[in-house]
């Protein structure tokens, strides 16, 4: 007979908290322009994930839709993705370069 292996798993608190991560990240994106790609691509996947923490309550079917890991993993993706929004509104990274670029900085590969 085949023994069962059961996961361990955050449940609500790990819920709670992706979706409070999830909330955060797109508060933030809003100090980013619209037309930044950062922001319209990070928007979307944002979006979709929290439609999915907020519609499936059974964690291994979420894991199974987010595609990206173990909920714990997420959380941290998520807070990562928290940290990463953050500093690209404060260092204005959609600005012109403080310098022109080296020669072939571009192009690829590099030879």
């Amino acid at each position: 007979m085949a023994s069962k292996i059961l996961k361990a798993t955050t449940n609500i608190t790990g819920l709670a908290a992706l979706k409070l991560l999830y909330g955060k990240i797109l508060r933030d994106l809003k100090n980013i322009p619209e037309t930044s790609a950062y922001r319209k691509y990070t928007e979307d996947i944002i979006n979709s994930r929290l439609e999915h923490v907020e519609n499936e309550p059974n964690i291994a079917r979420l894991e199974r839709k987010i595609n990206c890991g173990q909920i714990e993993e997420v959380i941290v993706q998520a807070e990562n993705e928290l940290m990463c929004a953050r500093r690209m509104a404060l260092n204005h990274v959609w600005g012109p370069l403080a310098s022109q670029a080296p020669p072939n900085q571009w192009k690829w590969p590099i030879i």
